[in-house]
Parts: C-alpha cells; sequence; structure tokens
C-alpha cells in the first residue's frame, strides 16, 4: 500500500512536493503472505470437512424437525417407534404402547422397576428375573377393571377379594396351620375330600358345622377314633334308618363278667346311652339313665 499526501494551498502560493523518501509502503509481502494465504486454505477445509461431518451425522442418525430417527417430539411427551436398547437408567412419568399393540420390557437378565419417594430411597422394588419374579414393599395389591382389589398382600395378612378361589392342581390345596372360611366347596360332579395325612384333622364353628351332600355319601375314616363332640347341645342324627353294621356281638363268660363290650341302647326321648354287653339286652337294666 502507498499512503498518498495532499497538501491544500491558497491561489498564488507555491510549495514544493515533498521528496520520496518521506513516502512509505505499508503491507504483508514474501513469505508472510504465503503463510497467510495457506492458513486460510486449511481453515476453509476445515470448515468444509466440518459442514461435510455434520451433514453425514444427520443423516445417519435421521434427524428431522420432529425428532431424531424412530423418536418423535410430540406435545404430549416423546413417541418411540419400534424397539429401542436403552444403556443407562430410564426416568420417566409414565410410559405407555400404542393403542394397537402392548407393551414389552427385555432385558437378558432380569428387569427392575424402583419407585422411589422424595429423598431417593428406594419404597418399592419389582424385579422380574429368569427364575423368579420377587416384589419389595410395604404392599402388593391386584385390582380388577372396575378398582375393585382382587388379591392383596402386606406383613400381616393375604386376603383374597374374589367370589370365589378354585384351585385346580391335582392335589388339592395344602395348609400348613388353620384355614378360616366360611365355605368349602368341591366343583360340580366333583369330590370334596379334606385330609390331614400325619395328624388330626379339627373343624370348629361357634354357630355349628353344616355338611351337606346332596348327591352321594359322607364318609369320615380314621386311623384312630372319630369323636362329635357338642359342648353345649346335642348330637342329632336325622335319617331313615341309622345302621352300626360292624358292632361285635358279646358272650357272658363263666364267671358272668362281660368281655369289656357295651351295649347301646336309645331312650325314649332319643337319647343314647351304654349298657354292659351280656347274652341278652340289658338296657333295661341301665334304663334309669333316660330319667
Amino acid at each position: 500500500m502507498v499512503r498518498e499526501q495532499y497538501t491544500t494551498t491558497t491561489p498564488g502560493t507555491s510549495l514544493e512536493r515533498p521528496k520520496n523518501e518521506y513516502i512509505y509502503k505499508i503491507g504483508i509481502y514474501g513469505w508472510r503472505k504465503r503463510c497467510l494465504y495457506l492458513f486460510v486454505l486449511l481453515l476453509l477445509i476445515v470448515l468444509v470437512v466440518n459442514f461435510s461431518l455434520t451433514i453425514w451425522i444427520l443423516k445417519v442418525m435421521w434427524f428431522s424437525p420432529t425428532g431424531m430417527g424412530h423418536l418423535r417430539v410430540t406435545k404430549e411427551g416423546l413417541r418411540l417407534e419400534g424397539e429401542s436398547e436403552f444403556l443407562f437408567p430410564l426416568y420417566a412419568k409414565e410410559i405407555h404402547s400404542r393403542v394397537d399393540s402392548s407393551l414389552l420390557l427385555q432385558s437378558t437378565h432380569n428387569v427392575t422397576v424402583n419407585a422411589r419417594n422424595s429423598n431417593g430411597e428406594v419404597t418399592g422394588r419389582l424385579n422380574v428375573g429368569p427364575k423368579m419374579v420377587e416384589f419389595h414393599g410395604q404392599q402388593f395389591q391386584i385390582n380388577s377393571k372396575d378398582g375393585k382389589p382382587l388379591f392383596t398382600v402386606d406383613e400381616n395378612e393375604v386376603v383374597i377379594g374374589t367370589d370365589k378361589l378354585r384351585v385346580t392342581g391335582p392335589e388339592g390345596a395344602l395348609f400348613e396351620h388353620s384355614v378360616e372360611t366360611p365355605l368349602v366347596k368341591a366343583e360340580a360332579f366333583k369330590q370334596l375330600r379334606l385330609e390331614s395325612p400325619t395328624r388330626s384333622l379339627s373343624m370348629d364353628a361357634p354357630r355349628g358345622i353344616n355338611i351337606k351332600a346332596q348327591a352321594g355319601n359322607i364318609e369320615a375314616l380314621s386311623q384312630m377314633d372319630i369323636k362329635l363332640h357338642s359342648s353345649d347341645g346335642v348330637l342329632l342324627l336325622d335319617a331313615e334308618t341309622v345302621r352300626l353294621p360292624k358292632l361285635p356281638e358279646g358272650t357272658r363268660g363263666g364267671s358272668g363278667i362281660s368281655q369289656g363290650l357295651y351295649e347301646i341302647c336309645v331312650c325314649p326321648d332319643g337319647k343314647l346311652y351304654l349298657s354292659v354287653a351280656g347274652v341278652g339286652s340289658t338296657c333295661q337294666e341301665y334304663s334309669r339313665v333316660c330319667q
């Protein structure tokens, strides 16, 4: 660059033009100029490469004005189409599938769902593993479509809210402790069997026990004794015929002492009592019990 100097004069005045030794040239010349051009060229190449990589990333990741790939941003939130894999924890307020499809959560090990409080502590956990489904929490509850509790479990009890509990296993239901229920009923055309293989079977009710078989017999089998006891009331056998077919018959010995056998006698009011067995009936001898 050449710096030019201008001098204003008034008419009739003459000034001498300055000599060339007072004029300086300003600019970049030589190797500095070549380095500058080279730097500008490298910067342009970097810009072109960055722009090309940006276009390639946008194309590979399927970026669009509405989202990225199968991920769409809508007014209701994020919508994800197809299968997706999450390598880190996912935090969401609500996750639901489309109306015409189901929601599938799949993992090679297990699927864990945690619920935390405001302090970050885990208050509930559902762990679905390859061999077991575990739930950790204060209460586990299953509700019907209308909100009716069907199954509830807590530290104190297990509540089944359905009208009927059906056990379809061939071995029935096994209870290690007592069971409290107003009704025990078998399926239609099936037998009902209450069994205790090694211990005793006890049925208690403050207002009575009703055993009914509308189309069949009622059998009570025991290895030892069967006791029917009523603490306050009578034992009523209401039937057309009451049979005791296997009662042994005793004979009076030579000394006149029975063989430890007894005869069952009936009072006019239906009361039963025992009398010592003999060759003949001895009910008259002990009929004073009926008085």
